[in-house]
């Protein structure tokens, strides 16, 4: 089949970024969603897309699990503020990181480092971290998940208790004017004991975090130093972290 260039432009948006709404495939092309549902018609008629629910992807991707898609969203936002971060951290500190996708790009960012403590729950961040550059890794126990790898509950919790870090760095759900919220309760728990143990307080978000409100609250902007984003959030949330004194951080 010969492709239009709207239909290669489609695949190697699939490509760098896995399943996309067709709504935001629409707008991200500039046309209307009939137009973009045309163009997808025959590119599904030959397996080399698949549609569900109001979205298309890659065959290879809407197989992956939900923490590999995730890694996928965004990921050229969470890799510069990834980079921006690690920056900031010097060989021989001690970080404490809660599982995310942010922190997983955070994590490989510190390949580089040598001679770290890392403190985790994420599998994935234990794996890239360990047994390199003299590193010291230290995994929270428990049953670990099996969408993203991750132990949670009050074992986990109980373990991370126990560290007193220089960094305490964690994802988030969602950022409103209130603070830092998540969607599932252990994770929150743990987010929050987390955050607790560390000098520097920091959560890392990209802009589109900004405004989503979450089912479990974290914490208030006075439980964290900074926040590290991509963008700069919208005025009410800016206000908000200028009064509890945490400091924001737009990586560039």
């Amino acid at each position: 089949m010969v492709q239009s260039k709207r239909q290669t432009d489609i695949l190697r948006l699939l490509e760098s970024e896995g399943a996309i709404g067709i709504a935001e495939l629409a707008a991200r092309l500039g046309v209307s969603l009939e137009t973009v549902r045309r163009d997808l018609k025959p590119l599904a008629g030959l397996g080399a897309v698949i549609k569900t629910h109001g979205e298309v992807g890659l065959p290879s991707s809407m197989g992956e699990a939900p923490f590999e898609k995730r890694m996928r969203e965004n990921s050229a936002a969470k890799k510069i503020i990834a980079a921006h971060v690690a920056a900031t951290i010097r060989d021989g500190d001690s970080v404490m990181l809660d599982t995310g996708t942010t922190t997983s790009f955070l994590a490989r960012a510190l390949i580089g480092h040598r001679r770290l403590t890392v403190v985790t729950n994420s599998s994935d961040i234990a794996r890239t971290l360990a047994t390199v550059n003299g590193n010291r890794v230290y995994m929270a126990g428990g049953e670990l998940r099996s969408d993203n790898g991750a132990a949670f509950g009050s074992t986990a919790i109980d373990f991370v208790s126990r560290f007193s870090v220089t960094h305490a760095i964690v994802s988030a759900g969602g950022v409103d004017k209130n603070g830092v919220m998540d969607f599932d309760l252990d994770e929150a728990d743990f987010a929050r004991m987390a955050l607790s143990r560390g000098q520097r307080r920091l959560v890392v978000c990209d802009h589109t975090k900004f405004g989503r409100q979450g089912l479990v609250r974290v914490c208030g902007f006075s439980g964290v130093t900074e926040l590290a984003t991509d963008f700069a959030p919208p005025d009410e949330i800016s206000a908000a972290l200028e009064v509890s004194g945490a400091a924001l951080t737009v990586a560039q």
